[in-house]
């Protein structure tokens, strides 16, 4: 991938969701990064041009849930654009 986010930054949001997800799943943390490390929304977070990076470790942790539920990460609420009433 040409235009790749900062491995500085995936490293920290790697660390963040990976702690939200053992919490949430009460898993190892290390069982925890492997998912996450395995899933689509870690694969679009490394493209730079999608710039995901720019949401804050929960929304990326519920863009994770959606994808572990539905198999898609753009089923979030964050990614779908729906405006909330």
């Amino acid at each position: 991938m040409k235009n790749r986010t900062s491995l500085a930054i995936l490293q920290h949001i790697d660390s963040e969701v990976s702690l939200l997800i053992a919490k949430s799943r009460n898993i190892s943390e290390l069982e925890a990064l492997r998912l996450f490390l395995n899933s689509k929304i870690h694969e679009m977070l490394q493209n730079n041009e999608l710039k995901l990076w720019y949401y804050n470790s929960i929304a990326i942790f519920d863009m994770w849930e959606h994808e572990e539920v539905t198999g898609d990460p753009k089923n979030s609420l964050y990614l779908r654009g729906d405006e909330i009433e």
